[in-house]
């Protein structure tokens, strides 16, 4: 048997729902089986200080099941996985939280190279009510870590470069997750002690992982870096010299940021969201990889083309402004039975605008959408 400690599972654990594995002792003795309910995590915790193990055989791999997955098949993935990294990143970090980290992510990673397509539809089609306004700082954890993760890839970082940009993105704003629950339905102006906590929260999250037992000075860094700027404007050092993962990590947050609703104000459409971000970073090489890995109509955005239909992006096409469209609505605006795939590179198909989301007037499945792109 292959067993590895209980601590870093315990994200799969929901308290009221049965537990998806068998629990042993630390001589690999039969404790609770699996299906085994529990009523609080707090009753997990005092198995886990037993040094209480699972058995993984009786997991799957999920990178392999991802793998392997049909593309309509993947948006559920996507939700388990960030379910997952949501409660890790909701939960207070223990001294196994690296090790629990890269478990938690590592659907979530498997996920960006199944489909970097599909990745980037879940950034831009983020919604912050979606899961209620409590999930919103892990799922935005998750948006720039694919962000970042993905511009990465185009820059031709190494593996640990990756781990690290992927680690950053994920918990840069632990220590300020309950601010930004509560600033994204904020109808008043911060105020002077929640500014006080924005600005000093890259310390106070680094200082909190080297407590769970971080060590990767990569990891704190870039963490205590992410707001910093090259002219000395940033925070909370004004430092002048940005390390790169940082860098990169804080214009994938800004981007995804631009995409994401607020109470007071609608997402930013993506070509302008592209085009703001390009200017603020004055040509960054870095914000630019990012940019370019997007494209000017990247997966999510919805989009009127000049034959007047009105659909979603569902894959970049070989030119930055000639993706591939799923249709929903006719030339005279009236709803499809079944949404139609569209090649934007056709001239009669060329893209016209960008449009907000309320601008298909009917939500439809993504798997339905995916089902009319294939492979």
């Amino acid at each position: 048997m292959n067993f590895q400690p209980l601590s870093l599972h315990k994200t799969r654990f929901q308290p009221g729902k049965p537990t998806p594995y068998g629990i042993f002792d630390a001589a690999g003795r039969l404790l609770l089986a699996r299906g085994h309910q529990f009523d609080s995590v707090e009753q997990l915790e005092k198995l886990i200080e037993r040094e209480a193990t699972v058995d993984l055989r009786e997991f799957d791999d999920p990178a392999r099941k991802i793998a392997n997955a049909r593309r309509d098949q993947l948006p559920a993935y996507w939700e388990d996985s960030m379910g997952e990294v949501g409660r890790l990143l909701r939960a207070s970090p223990t001294s196994d939280f690296t090790a629990s980290l890269d478990h938690a992510s590592r659907p979530l990673m498997a996920l960006i190279e199944r489909d970097p397509d599909l990745a980037i539809l879940q950034a831009v089609r983020a919604e912050a009510v979606e899961g209620g306004p409590t999930a919103y700082a892990s799922r935005h954890a998750v948006h720039t870590a694919t962000a970042a993760c993905l511009a990465a890839t185009r820059l031709g970082w190494s593996t640990d470069q990756k781990r690290c940009v992927l680690r950053t993105a994920l918990t840069m704003n632990i220590s300020m997750a309950e601010l930004q629950n509560k600033l994204v339905t904020q109808v008043s102006p911060v105020t002077t002690l929640q500014r006080a906590e924005i600005q000093s929260h890259p310390e106070r999250s680094a200082a909190m992982l080297e407590m769970a037992g971080v060590t990767d000075k990569a990891w704190l860094e870039a963490v205590r870096q992410h707001h910093e700027e090259h002219d000395g404007s940033g925070y909370p050092r004004h430092l002048t010299q940005v390390n790169e993962v940082a860098q990169l990590v804080h214009s994938a947050d800004c981007f995804t940021a631009k995409l994401s609703p607020r109470l007071k104000r609608q997402p930013m459409l993506a070509d302008a969201a592209a085009r703001l971000q390009y200017q603020a970073a004055k040509g960054d090489a870095l914000t630019a990889a990012l940019i370019k890995e997007f494209g000017l109509y990247p997966p999510g955005c919805t989009v009127r083309l000049k034959s007047g239909e009105v659909g979603m992006v569902m894959k970049r096409g070989d030119g930055a402004n000639t993706p591939v469209v799923a249709v929903l609505t006719d030339r005279q605006g009236n709803l499809r039975m079944e949404p139609a795939k569209r090649d934007t590179a056709k001239p009669e198909f060329g893209i016209a605008a960008v449009v907000p989301l309320t601008g298909l007037k009917v939500r439809v499945g993504l798997e339905k959408l995916i089902q009319a792109v294939p492979d």
